[in-house]
């Protein structure tokens, strides 16, 4: 809270660049989007990654972690009037700068009443701060579950507020090994998203453990340190800013594989849709997909965007499909 609240003042005062690293270029309708975002929200932004998923309207959206609100601005646009975005923060004064501006950006945005809300709060505790069960289609969360001590509990938070078939799309900071007691008690280290990082093979089993499909992989980033004090306690440990989509994927929704077309609806990604780093559905093509990704598609709000059936492609299957 201090270090995020009183220490820094901008993105610049950073001594690493794991809370500022960028996933992967901005689409066209995200970099507008920005464009309209008040300058004093972006300068107190120091996420990581992009949160930004696709096929937002009308859904809503919570942020864990949400600082100044950089993000929730962002989706407020994104998810349209109808839609609805909630940021929860740790940090009284991220969050005072976020309410300051909502009258701003809803003047902006043309809305004639305001679509998103912030709440001083912790992403352990999201029945404190009010929020039901099932109550979202998405969870983001932007290079702040590194800072929270029990990992599980605030997947185990996100997963119950998530509406069955629902998303929790976010950005973190990973380690190659489980890290010394040196290390995750450094303030410094702490403050810049590395002390509290997660083994990146445990966010496999917590995710498991709490009822959500395998973490998809949307991109990976190394972590530069530039700083030789931190690099001489760090030693051989490596970390990565990295983006997952995890999905409340009912069972028995889908039984086996099966081959998917995209009927090329998403607002920004009408052509393509690079969905993670294992599949990119192009407009119109035959895709086949695992058990796993097939459950996910017919489970989540991405269900009304594809055709999909049963099977693996063959010349048989793939002429009577596409007919």
């Amino acid at each position: 809270q201090d270090y995020y609240g009183k220490e820094l003042q901008k993105s610049e005062d950073l001594k690493t660049n794991a809370c500022i690293t960028s996933a992967r270029p901005l689409s066209k309708v995200v970099r507008d989007a920005l464009e309209h975002i008040h300058e004093e929200v972006v300068a107190r932004y120091y996420g990581c990654g992009l949160v930004i998923p696709e096929c937002l309207s009308s859904c809503r959206i919570l942020d864990l972690g949400c600082g100044s609100g950089r993000d929730c601005y962002l989706l407020s646009q994104l998810v349209g009037e109808q839609g609805h975005i909630t940021g929860i923060d740790m940090t009284e004064g991220q969050v005072e700068v976020a309410k300051k501006h909502i009258a701003y950006h809803m003047d902006k945005f043309g809305y004639r009443k305001p679509n998103v809300e912030f709440i001083h709060g912790y992403m352990e505790k999201l029945g404190d701060a009010g929020l039901a069960d099932e109550s979202y289609d998405i969870v983001i969360s932007n290079c702040v579950i590194n800072l929270a001590p029990d990992k599980r509990a605030v997947l185990q938070e996100a997963f119950r507020v998530l509406k069955p078939g629902g998303e929790m799309y976010f950005s973190d900071v990973y380690s190659s090994q489980r890290l010394s007691e040196t290390i995750q008690k450094h303030r410094l280290l702490w403050g810049e998203c590395l002390a509290g990082a997660l083994y990146w093979r445990d966010l496999y089993s917590i995710a498991e453990e709490v009822g959500f499909s395998p973490p998809c992989l949307v991109t990976a980033s190394p972590v530069t340190i530039g700083n030789k004090e931190l690099e001489s306690i760090i030693g051989d440990c490596r970390f990565v800013s990295a983006t997952f989509r995890l999905f409340k994927v009912l069972g028995g929704s889908w039984a086996g594989p099966g081959q998917v077309i995209y009927n090329g609806g998403i607002l920004g990604h009408e052509r393509e849709l690079v969905f993670d780093a294992n599949f990119t559905f192009k407009e119109g093509e035959v895709v086949d997909v695992d058990a796993e990704m097939a459950a996910i598609l017919q489970s989540s709000r991405f269900a009304d965007e594809f055709l999909i059936r049963a099977g693996r492609t063959n010349a048989a299957a793939l002429q009577d499909f596409c007919c």
